[in-house]
């Protein structure tokens, strides 16, 4: 079915078609002047209605619970912004407490001269990163064709405990494009899923919606796939926009051919 959907374009009207009316409006904590500097782009904002709080004071940061349901699967994601020189503490602090174990990064720090995301991780297994209430080791680093793997140790400084993360950055793909290798994409689709552990999936490129947006989408699509469960992919994009603002580039329907 999928097959004969791509054929016949089937796929791309359904992306060129779907409805950005009647979505949630509320972007209060995103708009508060505390926060402002804490956004990447001023107009892309989470709804209230999923932000992720962080501590006990539901601090806010540009990241959203994305949750999307196949055939009576859940998948579970967090879609953020990339993180600025100020809310690198914030996003190591969403990390911790949402135990996520894979951090999906869908962005180079710079494309054609602009800054899509900052640097927030260790450089040198010798030197770590030092944080406000974490201390951040990379264990190890591999560096493949489409993606780095990059492993890192976390470890609290209130407690000591440490809990382990795998980074996964796919580095061919530019901001308002497609992946340089659609088979390369696919490979690290998949090695992301069975990467994944613990708590939600963390998912960023610079703003926190094209890129991203397309994984989440892919990522479910494959596990139906495999599954033999029903795909809907517009299903899947739909309950995408209602919980993160911003739209899902059509052109990512030629990762099925």
């Amino acid at each position: 079915v999928l097959e004969k959907k791509v054929a016949e374009y089937e796929i791309l009207q359904e992306f060129l078609t779907l409805d950005y009316k009647n979505l949630p409006d509320a972007f209060n904590s995103g708009n508060e002047l505390r926060n402002r500097d804490k956004n990447r782009y001023r107009d892309i904002l989470p709804y209230d209605s999923t932000r992720v709080p962080l501590g006990e004071n539901k601090d806010y940061i540009n990241a959203s619970y994305i949750r999307i349901v196949n055939s009576g699967e859940e998948y579970f994601y967090i879609a953020s912004q990339g993180p600025l020189p100020g809310t690198i503490d914030d996003f190591w602090q969403m990390v911790l407490e949402n135990n996520s174990n894979v951090i999906v990064m869908i962005t180079r720090e710079i494309e054609s001269g602009i800054i899509k995301c900052h640097h927030y991780w260790p450089i040198s297994v010798k030197k770590p990163l030092e944080l406000k209430n974490c201390r951040i080791f990379l264990e190890n680093l591999q560096i493949l064709q489409y993606f780095i793997i990059r492993i890192f140790q976390v470890v609290k400084k209130s407690t000591g405990s440490s809990h382990i993360v795998k980074h996964l950055q796919f580095t061919s793909w530019p901001d308002h494009g497609t992946p340089a290798s659609v088979d390369g994409f696919i490979k690290y689709v998949r090695y992301v899923r069975k990467s994944h552990l613990t708590g939600p999936i963390l998912v960023h490129c610079s703003a926190g919606v094209g890129r991203t947006g397309v994984f989440l989408c892919v990522d479910v699509v494959f596990c139906a796939i495999e599954k033999n469960f029903p795909v809907s992919l517009r299903a899947s994009c739909l309950s995408v926009i209602k919980q993160k603002k911003g739209r899902i580039p059509p052109s990512w329907h030629i990762m099925f051919k």
